[in-house]
């Protein structure tokens, strides 16, 4: 499996169309203890990244790190040709960057449409505009427009939570295991609404714990160990792969 490419500059970073580049990213919640140990990944425009490994490689660790939430000790964040590492999440926002957490990523006792509000505060002029194009998206959001977000499914809420992201009209959009706690069927829901909003031209880069369907619906994907990328390549070729398959996917890749 290829190894990832060096590391380029910012300008080179946005010529060679990458949103996205990661490089050599040192990272951990506390002073000397790193979870992510030199990692490094990109995206390019309108690609759906996948991002899979056993537990403790560091998965939700990178995104939190490029959000601004973990600390990064060194390496780089380069999006869209300008490098916000470090930079924190109020101003990431700005920069085209959309989150979505794991856990707690609603306003529970706020209707749908005021934790789309909440993803407008920035730029609430815009609101109409955008509330338009994410409910076009996701018609069951302007439907229940008024619904308190507390009252809603888990699958309903995580469709709140990828919504509120897209209000600021995000380059790149980051989500962390999204299918979560969700039965079969969410699940199926939610990767759907995970390819739509790449095909409306959003760069998606998703850490997943259900490895099999997220590489086959990415673009490319990589593998984390360690806080490193261990192997790289399309959906395809990780699923196929003989080492990926013996150390991550075990007999779900015979399903393939």
């Amino acid at each position: 499996m290829s190894a990832t490419s060096p590391a380029l500059s910012a300008q080179e970073a946005s010529a060679d169309g990458a949103v996205v580049k990661v490089t050599n990213l040192v990272a951990g919640y506390l002073p000397g203890v790193n979870i992510l140990n030199g990692c490094s990944i990109e995206a390019r425009k309108g690609e759906l990244i996948g991002i899979i490994g056993p537990n403790g490689a560091g998965k939700s660790t990178l995104l939190k790190a490029m959000f601004g939430l973990v600390k990064v000790h060194s390496g780089s964040v380069i999006v869209r040709g300008n490098d916000i590492t470090g930079l924190k999440a109020n101003k990431l926002v700005t920069q085209g960057v959309g989150f979505v957490p794991q856990n707690n990523n609603v306003f529970s006792t706020l209707t749908i449409e005021e934790n789309m509000q909440m993803g407008m505060f920035q730029r609430p002029k815009d609101f109409a505009q955008r509330f338009d194009f994410v409910t076009s998206l996701f018609p069951e959001l302007g439907k229940r427009r008024a619904q308190r977000a507390g009252s809603l499914s888990g699958g309903e809420r995580q469709m709140v939570a990828m919504g509120r992201a897209l209000m600021m009209e995000p380059a790149v959009l980051l989500l962390d295991e999204p299918s979560a706690g969700l039965s079969p069927v969410k699940q199926d829901e939610t990767f759907l609404r995970v390819h739509e909003i790449n095909r409306a031209g959003v760069s998606v880069i998703m850490v997943e714990q259900n490895a099999r369907r997220c590489l086959q619906i990415c673009d490319r994907g990589y593998v984390l160990d360690q806080g490193k990328d261990a192997y790289t390549g399309t959906g395809r070729e990780l699923m196929k792969d003989p080492k990926v398959i013996q150390l991550y996917l075990g007999t779900l890749a015979d399903e393939a």
